[in-house]
């Protein structure tokens, strides 16, 4: 997977494209995609050893803004305000409905 979006051009060291054997170096920033939001993270430090998944935060630090996140969160709400996944598209009732209630809320603000 990181090897695919380094490929892909979709990984930056210190604003570069990085290579997938590209070698990181304590305080270099690693921009990257995943699910909709661009991810940054400084390297804080190399391990000597491999380490498991719950110590790799020790060794790097998140500096993704926090609003990066609300606009997810927004996202994923807007996409399930209306109809749940698997349900298919609108009946035609549906889209009646849904032009109906936009109409009404336009004869409103007049």
């Amino acid at each position: 997977m990181v090897t695919e979006a380094c490929k892909k051009n979709h990984v930056t060291v210190n604003g570069q494209i990085a290579k997938p054997s590209k070698e990181v170096f304590p305080t270099d920033k690693i921009t990257f995609r995943k699910d909709q939001i661009t991810q940054i993270i400084t390297v804080l430090d190399i391990p000597e050893n491999r380490v498991g998944a719950k110590l790799v935060d020790v060794y790097r630090k998140n500096e993704t803004p926090a609003e990066a996140y609300e606009h997810l969160e927004l996202l994923k709400l807007s996409k399930e305000h209306y109809r749940k996944n698997g349900t298919g598209r609108p009946t035609k009732k549906d889209r009646r409905d849904i032009d109906d209630y936009g109409n009404e809320i336009h004869s409103d603000e007049e």
